[in-house]
């Protein structure tokens, strides 16, 4: 049976490289070497974005003194993100992510309304992955050694649409099964009319009470979006429950997909333990 989730989750052992010295840029995994970085050459990607309130967001996150943030006063932006992978060092997968957008860990304390806003605006955040359920073994294992990521093995079915069917009512769905456990199904339109750029915050995990971030490069193909264009359905699952504790399900404020989407992983840097 798969875990459930909880509030750390800790890296599942000490990898080491084939002659068994340690090396940041070389890790074993179930036997296999894992080089950094990690590359994704041919991926799909989904995401939704939510307004929900900080204060109940901030609930959730303050574990690994992280600070949520978002666009507006008194508001958190928390993201589903969904990730059909083809062709990675990891092996093909799917995956499901649950991510607050917050303020960079070394960011000044106490910022007032203008400050935050000006962060935001420039693009000065991270995203901190709260849960990160996957559909295979390997790169499950990978991303707890490596990067300290929340993953767990999961059912996660990708349901698209025909190539090219951008239809009205045409989406795409994902449904997220724990342990014969109904987590959430997602559907995300097709079509969004919006140009996007490619962005790549720095991404924060948390463990065993140490906070590490991740730096990546991404790169995609026929990214866009649209306000709104995403309905939710949630399940009987611990995950669900968090969910339903920021107030989703509700309308979405944005949706996005790419058509194609490439990436590269570097190592996982240690930033720190809890703030006090």
């Amino acid at each position: 049976m798969s875990p459930r989730p909880s509030s750390t989750t800790e890296p599942s052992g000490a990898p080491r490289t084939a002659n068994d010295a340690p090396d940041p840029r070389s890790w074993t995994v179930l036997g296999r070497r894992v080089g950094l970085p990690v590359e994704v050459r041919k991926a799909r990607q989904w995401g939704v974005q939510y307004l929900v309130p900080a204060a109940a967001a901030q609930r959730l996150v303050s574990p690994t003194g992280l600070e949520v943030t978002g666009p507006i006063p008194g508001k958190a932006l928390v993201a589903l993100a969904v990730c059909r992978y083809d062709d990675t060092d990891l092996d093909p997968y799917h995956e499901v992510a649950v991510s607050f957008v917050v303020r960079p860990h070394d960011a000044p304390p106490r910022p007032n309304a203008v400050q935050r806003a000006r962060e935001f605006a420039t693009g000065d955040i991270g995203a901190y992955i709260h849960r990160l359920p996957v559909d295979q073994e390997f790169t499950c294992v990978a991303g707890r050694d490596i990067w300290g990521f929340p993953k767990w093995v999961t059912e996660i079915d990708i349901d698209e649409p025909e190539p090219g069917d951008t239809r009205a009512g045409t989406g795409t769905t994902v449904r997220l099964v724990d342990a014969g456990v109904h987590v959430l199904s997602l559907t995300i339109a097709e079509g969004g009319r919006l140009g996007l750029p490619a962005q790549a915050p720095p991404s924060y995990s948390f463990g065993g009470g140490v906070l590490r971030r991740t730096t990546w490069t991404t790169s995609s193909e026929g990214t866009t979006g649209r306000f709104g264009g995403a309905t939710l359905v949630l399940g009987d699952h611990p995950m669900a429950d968090e969910l339903r504790s920021l107030g989703l399900p509700k309308r979405a404020l944005f949706s996005s997909s790419s058509a194609q989407m490439q990436a590269s992983f570097d190592a996982a840097e240690v930033v720190g333990p809890l703030r006090g």
